[in-house]
């Protein structure tokens, strides 16, 4: 409202009686449910004319259209673990709106035209309540203040006043819906409703500012928004500068401003993307688009200027100044370094050692580790054991307190946690001269989680306990005590977020000790982490659908066939009458059904199209997969994230992909047991694993983790069966569930 005071200056003493109204409206929404609830009683019999019955009817389809959506009761909408905000929210949906419909009509203030704007825009409201909290939109927590506001602005629009001083301080998804009914564009403020709405959308969703400011490019923000916006995001800056529509226009018009003349200068060339990265540097004039041009063919002297370039934004981010692009920069190098190197040391793994790390032989140490922290999930163990740590260590003159110094301390958490996983961990606390140096770091490790955006850091402490708690007991024991040093630490500061991520990684950390006899199912609300019960997997027929995700390359084909030959025979037998698709069923037993796309090529992405028609039969016949396996190469595995289904309890994904891609697939399914690889995932292992799960679920037996690996590996026992993580040992992903369940939050 200071905003807001400060803009219209009050000319006239009527405009301050009304912004006095209007905050004294506000408290009383904000007031909360006795507010809201005060209207108690029967609503008097009133008359609709025929004129306007099917109005009224749609305002009440669109009640219990909102009220089926939460797929539990049609007479109540529940908020999941919120009893008294689920009364208010049904409150509003059912009595509140009833109310305001039996206002509306009886209203002999009200012309019968506008009475029917009203009732349409109640329906559009409600319609949009449903869609927007499907979608995360809304809140529905907030759905009492909406209709409140309606009734509010419907009584300010029938007084010919302006709506902008009652709704200036609701949150976007409040304010939003609140106006939608489109009889409010006859009121003089709906021009700065608009402006009021699009600067509330930059707060709540910075990221997706720059699409809706395509159908905006005239709005008196716009020019403001482009300049904040962009330098939150100068990707998207870039991107749409690139456009030849009216935002780009509007982009490359901006004069007054060097950041988005800079980018807008980028944009018009043809190699734009290889100066982005350098974008905060180009604009203080550190670094020239001449010294890019001379680098940009040379892989080692552009990745090195990448390195250079993030180690100086680390070492400026210690000391508050965040460059503009920094995640952008991250981004470029992470691309470079796994696709100039780690992509070709990792395919060279059948080849002697001087051949398959040649190329890594120009870069320093800095350069060595960005290769390995950034290619989480993707570099092989093999070419991080024997190629790329050695070298690392051996060009920093076996000084792991200079590296890290080296490069601010910048991703040393991912440091720490991917040389635990690799068991190089403790030789590389071995290279301290100062032992105490070793220590403080580990303290520090575990320190300050609250603080850290996201929840990234988070996962690298809890991935790193177990490889430590097996090989480096003392130090796991020390890593408690920080824990629970910390966790005392934020009960003090009151931290909700703090508490919340120590309370988590201690119960995670006491359950690696069975002695312990920790229940992560009661300790912290998320479903058995040691077992998969039958029934979860099996629907109402007793059926356990399966999915396999297959792409056309030449790994996939052979995948395929190997696939059919497995299943085709003994107590199974292949259905191929489908032209996109194949089904594995079983003969004896439970009925268990694989369905698994066709492997087509994938240079015209027909494995795509194969995917989308076994996705759409699913649909169709309102059949829900439990299982999911991912077989492809890890480039391939967004895409089959994308199409897995959000029933799926056991998801094998092979090469995993680190952080991001756990993420993906808890979003997907929060309940979901995640399979994965450090490495490639190799047939003679996958294969065990497939006969193994498959033949328990055939013979209506659960899925008890810790007794199925013994079996798994004594059934596969080859090299490269340690880079396989069961869904027990992934704490990372333990910690995403349990972090989730206990504070609500979705966008990590």
């Amino acid at each position: 409202m200071q905003l807001y005071l400060k803009q219209s200056r009050f000319a006239r003493i009527d405009d301050f009686i009304m912004i006095r109204k209007a905050l004294f409206f506000l408290a009383m929404v904000l007031a909360g449910a006795p507010t809201l609830l005060a209207q108690k009683g029967k609503i008097p019999a009133y008359t609709v004319p025929i004129t306007r019955q099917l109005v009224h009817e749609n305002v009440d389809k669109q009640q219990r259209n909102l009220l089926m959506s939460d797929q539990h009761s049609d007479t109540a909408f529940v908020i999941e673990n919120k009893p008294e905000a689920s009364e208010i929210a049904t409150d509003a949906v059912t009595r509140q709106v009833d109310y305001l419909q039996y206002e509306i009509e009886t209203s002999p203030k009200m012309e019968q035209r506008i009475k029917v704007g009203y009732l349409i825009g109640l329906a559009d409201i409600l319609e949009y309540m449903r869609l927007g909290w499907k979608r995360k939109e809304v809140n529905p927590t907030h759905f009492a203040q909406i209709i409140s506001l309606y009734k509010k602005l419907i009584e300010v629009n029938n007084a010919k006043q302006s709506l902008l001083p009652y709704i200036s301080h609701f949150p976007y998804d409040v304010a939003y819906t609140a106006t939608l009914p489109r009889v409010f564009e006859e009121n003089d403020s709906y021009d700065s409703i608009k402006d009021l709405l699009l600067v509330k959308y930059a707060g709540q969703y910075p990221h997706k500012t720059f699409q809706l400011l395509t159908k905006n490019t005239s709005s008196p923000k716009a020019d403001s928004l482009i300049k904040a916006i962009g330098r939150m995001y100068p990707g998207q800056l870039y991107s749409y500068a690139q456009n030849n529509d009216r935002l780009g226009y509007k982009i490359r018009s901006i004069q007054d401003d060097n950041f988005v003349k800079t980018v807008s200068r980028l944009s018009e060339q043809k190699s734009g993307q290889v100066y982005f990265p350098f974008l905060d540097n180009l604009v203080k004039g550190k670094i020239t688009v001449e010294q890019l041009d001379a680098a940009k063919d040379d892989r080692v002297q552009y990745y090195r200027y990448l390195v250079e370039t993030q180690i100086d934004y680390a070492r400026r981010a210690l000391s508050g100044d965040t460059a503009i692009g920094f995640k952008e920069l991250t981004a470029r190098l992470e691309k470079k370094a796994k696709d100039e190197f780690v992509n070709e040391i990792n395919a060279l793994h059948e080849s002697p050692d001087a051949v398959r790390y040649k190329c890594l032989q120009p870069l320093t140490a800095q350069e060595l580790y960005y290769l390995a922290v950034l290619s989480d999930g993707l570099i092989y163990t093999s070419s991080y054991t024997n190629g790329v740590f050695p070298l690392m260590m051996k060009k920093t003159n076996n000084r792991g307190d200079s590296l890290l110094l080296g490069v601010y301390f910048d991703h040393y958490r991912k440091f720490i946690s991917q040389a635990a996983s690799y068991n190089t961990l403790k030789n590389f606390f071995q290279t301290f001269p100062n032992k105490e140096d070793a220590v403080n770091l580990m303290t520090t490790f575990v320190t300050g989680l609250e603080k850290t955006k996201g929840l990234e850091d988070g996962v690298d402490v809890a991935d790193s306990y177990a490889s430590i708690y097996e090989t480096m007991p003392d130090l796991a024991k020390q890593m408690l005590i920080n824990i629970r040093n910390n966790y005392n630490r934020n009960v003090k500061a009151q931290s909700t977020r703090g508490i919340a991520i120590y309370n988590i990684l201690n119960k995670l950390f006491l359950s690696a000790d069975s002695l312990n006899n920790i229940d992560l199912t009661k300790e912290l609300g998320i479903p058995p982490v040691y077992k998969v019960p039958f029934n979860s997997l099996a629907n109402d027929k007793g059926e356990v659908i399966t999915q396999m995700f297959f792409y056309g390359d030449d790994d996939g084909k052979t995948d395929f066939e190997i696939f059919v030959r497995m299943f085709n025979g003994g107590n199974w037998t292949v259905d191929q009458s489908n032209k996109f698709w194949v089904v594995a069923k079983t003969v004896k037993g439970v009925p268990v059904y694989i369905y698994a796309n066709r492997p087509l090529p994938n240079e015209s992405d027909e494995d795509y199209m194969a995917q989308t028609a076994l996705e759409e039969f699913f649909q169709k016949n309102n059949m829900n997969p439990t299982i999911t396996f991912h077989r492809g190469h890890s480039y391939h595995a967004p895409t089959s994230i994308g199409y897995m289904a959000p029933s799926s309890k056991i998801v094998f994904m092979g090469s995993c992909g680190g952080f991001n891609l756990i993420d993906s697939i808890l979003k997907k399914s929060g309940d979901a047991h995640i399979i994965s690889s450090k490495q490639i995932g190799k047939r003679d292992i996958n294969r065990p694993f497939f006969t193994l799960l498959t033949e328990k679920l055939r013979l209506h037996q659960d899925i008890d983790w810790i007794p199925f690996w013994k079996e798994f590996r004594a059934a596969a026992n080859i090299t490269g069966l340690e880079d396989y993580v069961p869904p027990y040992k992934n704490l990372g992903a333990l910690f995403i569930k349990a972090y989730k369940k206990e504070t609500g939050e979705e966008d990590l």
